[in-house]
């Protein structure tokens, strides 16, 4: 069998270019059906084209630092709320700060406002404290017996899945002997308070016939008892006022966020600077929702103290309250020691369980804030805007399909072509980034389309005179188009990848609507190498082979004469003839 022979194969030939056409059109045909099932047939606008919610935070000093508001401190709290922001799936939403104690949120219409502002306007202190007391979030009836902050009492009312219901576990650790005995009340918050738990053993000490004397009550610990008998946590003014200017060391009272439960809760044990990562998973197995936690390792330690000291108790000194703002967000049973990681399962739903988890990794926050303002804020340029932005698109498109036409003539059937294809995968991909990464078109991102609109015909332009350069030669236009693909697929590449690393970069250091620019920059310029590799050269190739482009027609814009084309190349034979040898007649 005779080896092939080398060189007889064109020069980055494409011999079935009907592959690379069936594969972008299936792709073409999954996004724009993907489109249409997900009911998001149009991109998302950002808040300067559609309008949105504008969220007014102003800072707070924390008790006992009078000049915790600086500069230093204000940049981390946009990070950190920025970062927030987006993890509710928000994109092209504007954090910056105003003057000296002000941050501004601006959110872009279609998200979920009310669970934004939930999320932005609780930013926070976030703390892990023991849960001393918990019953019905309404006020203690005059009269009544007034619950031990040592002690349990028993609610009215049965909290929520937030108000305990949750169980944490995760990594074991083993536990010490100083680990308290079973059935005592943690009482680390109110350490003056000498009233014996409901479950301490009092076998040791001998009956006594006379009554006990009274105890002189610390007044820390009347006032919060007072406190705790008079808080009315159906009242959303008072929820919020329930933890407010409350130290860290100190106990405090606080409510669920629901509102059907109240608390007296110890000293913070943990805070939320020690929670490295918190994800919100789902349990296959269990076929539940929960949380699962990481904490850095100073986090680990103070982590599992606390659990050691509150597995062994009962409920619900056994809780542990996640304090956001003084309000309890969650609270956990702990049922184990645990240290480095932990989970939290109980009745949650998928979107409950992303909140937690959303809180947990973002809730720490360097200052206070205090919600200022909500509004909601109308479109900065509006309907006329937008179409005049888009009509000066198209009046760019336009004119460059007039070049196209009168410089390349049918050339310009295969850029034209080409330029559709990559607007509907442009289109189609943004439409489906807005439910799925909460994409939002916004005007520089417009223009960033636009900008795509000239280097994806640039690269056309660049393979059709490096065709057109190889006829300039004397080849034939099916060897010129398999001649030419090589050098301009290597130009088309290094040309694309500046442009990408131009967008990535400018993506990286840049934050707010110039980030939608470079995003629709990057997003384009990848299209350009997927439309030029699987659309622009098979059809180049299969154009190659009709009449109308081989032939060299004066309107194909491939015509030799026009374009000063040399002699066609001719391979002949050469006969060695000696010179010392004169031919014979």
């Amino acid at each position: 069998m005779a080896a092939p022979k080398k060189g007889r194969g064109p020069a980055g030939g494409q011999s079935r270019p009907g592959r690379a056409l069936v594969l972008i059109l299936i792709a073409m045909v999954a996004l724009t059906g993907g489109m249409f099932l997900s009911g998001h047939t149009t991109p998302r606008l950002g808040i300067d084209l559609a309008g949105g919610t504008s969220i007014t935070l102003e800072a707070k000093n924390q008790p006992g630092k009078p000049n915790a508001i600086n500069k230093t401190n204000m940049d981390t709290a946009v990070g950190i709320i920025e970062r927030r922001v987006n993890g509710l799936g928000v994109s092209e939403a504007e954090v910056q700060t105003q003057g000296e104690r002000n941050i501004i949120v601006n959110i872009p219409k279609g998200t979920n406002s009310k669970q934004a502002q939930e999320q932005v306007g609780t930013t926070a202190q976030l703390y892990f404290r023991p849960v001393l007391t918990v019953t019905a979030g309404t006020p203690t009836p005059t009269g009544s017996e007034s619950p031990s902050a040592t002690g349990s009492s028993t609610p009215k009312a049965t909290p929520s899945a937030k108000a305990g219901d949750e169980t944490a576990s995760g990594s074991k650790a083993t536990p010490s002997s100083s680990a308290t005995s079973q059935g005592r009340a943690v009482t680390d918050g109110l350490k003056k308070d000498k009233t014996p738990s409901p479950g301490a053993s009092t076998t040791d000490a001998p009956a006594s016939t006379e009554p006990p004397a009274a105890e002189t009550p610390d007044p820390a610990t009347a006032a919060l008892q007072k406190k705790f008998t008079e808080l009315d946590c159906t009242d959303a003014e008072a929820r919020v006022a329930a933890g407010e200017a409350v130290k860290p060391e100190d106990p405090t009272v606080a409510c669920s966020a629901e509102g059907d439960a109240k608390y007296i809760l110890g000293p913070a044990e943990v805070s939320g600077t020690d929670v490295d990562d918190a994800k919100a998973q789902f349990d296959q197995q269990r076929g539940i929702w929960l949380v699962s936690m990481e904490f850095t390792d100073k986090g680990s330690k103070k982590f599992q103290t606390i659990t050691q000291k509150l597995s062994s108790q009962q409920s619900p000194q056994n809780q542990f309250a996640i304090s956001l703002d003084g309000e309890v967000v969650s609270a956990p049973q702990v049922n184990e020691t645990l240290s480095g990681s932990a989970e939290i399962s109980g009745s949650f739903t998928q979107q409950s369980a992303e909140d937690l988890a959303n809180v947990l990794s973002y809730g720490a926050l360097p200052l206070s804030f205090e919600q200022q303002s909500v509004t909601t804020v109308t479109a900065a340029l509006g309907d006329e805007q937008l179409k005049a932005g888009l009509i000066a698109g198209a009046i760019g498109l336009a004119l460059v399909v007039i070049y196209l036409v009168a410089y390349y003539r049918g050339l310009a059937l295969i850029a034209l072509l080409s330029l559709a294809v990559s607007g509907i995968l442009t289109y189609t991909i943004m439409s489906l980034l807005g439910p799925a990464i909460g994409f939002a078109l916004n005007l520089p991102a417009v223009c960033g389309a636009i900008v795509a609109i000239g280097i994806t015909a640039d690269s056309f332009i660049v393979y059709f005179e490096r065709v057109r350069d190889e006829i300039r030669e004397g080849r034939t236009l099916r060897p010129a188009i398999e001649r030419a693909w090589p050098r301009a697929r290597r130009t088309i590449l290094v040309s694309d990848f500046v442009s990408f690393l131009a967008a990535a970069v400018l993506f990286l250091v840049t934050v707010g609507k110039v980030q939608g620019f470079a995003f629709t920059l990057g997003l384009t310029t990848l299209l350009d190498v997927v439309v030029v590799f699987l659309f622009t050269k098979p059809v180049m190739t299969l154009m190659g082979r009709t009449k109308f482009f081989s032939s060299g027609n004066s309107w194909s814009g491939l015509d030799p004469k026009r374009l000063g084309a040399k002699p066609p190349i001719r391979r002949s034979r050469r006969i060695n003839v000696p010179t010392d040898h004169p031919k014979e007649a």
